[in-house]
């Protein structure tokens, strides 16, 4: 998948700024979009494109364990988050709901990746092209578990009974 960077350089972005109390009764996805990275970034919106990635330094989507954050960010046209670390309760929901993929990188794709950059992301070598700068770098492997519920399109989706 390709896509455009949107860099955030911080850790512990937490679910609360990915979107903000006031918007979980917001029951239209569409609208739900409008006001992901609010609590953040007020011009995310403006700014994001389908197929865009964000990227962020360690403890992404900590916090509540609001499943309204990826919602709210796959709805917006961001297909993966990369970040150095994830709190487990996002990580597992934007798998489970197949909503987005959360993809763990190591310090030098987090150093070397610039906002606006382009990435081409291929989950079956595991690798990250970085498009802008031609340069490439190793993501984390998701584990057996994890990949089979991606593929199967997220954990409702997923029947064990297949393996």
């Amino acid at each position: 998948m390709k896509g455009n960077v949107i860099k955030y350089d911080r850790d512990n972005i937490d679910t609360d700024v990915i979107i903000p109390g006031q918007y979980l009764k917001v029951h239209d996805y569409a609208e739900l979009a409008t006001h992901a990275m609010e609590g953040l970034d007020p011009d995310f919106h403006s700014k994001v494109k389908e197929g865009d990635f964000i990227l962020s330094g360690k403890n992404f989507g900590s916090g509540s364990s609001r499943e309204h954050a990826p919602i709210a960010l796959s709805h917006s046209g961001v297909k993966a988050i990369l970040a150095l670390s994830f709190a487990r309760i996002f990580y597992r929901n934007s798998v489970d709901g197949a909503f987005l993929l959360p993809i763990e990188i190591g310090q030098d794709a987090y150093d070397g990746i610039s906002d606006g950059d382009e990435l081409d992301i291929d989950i079956s070598t595991n690798e990250i092209k970085n498009l802008t700068k031609n340069e490439s770098y190793k993501m984390k492997p998701f584990s057996e578990i994890i990949g089979k519920i991606i593929e199967a399109g997220g954990l409702f989706k997923y029947n064990p009974e297949l393996d």
